[in-house]
């Protein structure tokens, strides 16, 4: 790395006549995450409890606050999730009677083939009438 910053600040010298330093580095998560998720919390700490969804102030005469700047896209993306979690909720439960239905279906089928296949013949039928 000094190798690489030593090259960008003796081109940038020869170009500008001042010296750069051009140094990228990435931080370290501060949030230790393995911890969080054995304890069931979200990895961002700050993407849901009453910091995030309550409003920011009160009104002391009970008027209700406006919404907060993402709390109405919040509010729209959970009424999506909710409003898809009932329709694939009633598609499971067709599913589900549509399968039993298939199923009783394929039992009375068989029980019809094997009463009509087989039938006395001959005497045995003969016998059977008496």
């Amino acid at each position: 790395m000094l190798q690489i910053t030593k090259l960008c600040l003796a081109t940038s010298s020869g170009i500008t006549g001042i010296a750069q330093r051009h140094v990228a580095t990435t931080a370290a998560r501060a949030i230790d995450q393995k911890w969080r998720a054995d304890k069931g919390l979200p990895e961002n700490p700050n993407a849901f409890g009453p910091l995030t969804n309550l409003p920011d102030y009160t009104f002391l005469d009970g008027r209700p606050t406006p919404l907060g700047s993402n709390q109405k896209k919040r509010l729209l993306k959970q009424q999506e999730i909710a409003t898809k979690i009932v329709e694939l909720s009633g598609e499971l439960e067709f599913a589900k009677q549509r399968y039993e239905r298939n199923k009783v279906a394929a039992a009375t089928e068989k029980q019809r083939i094997i009463e009509n296949k087989l039938k006395p013949k001959g005497h045995l039928m003969l016998q059977q009438k008496k």
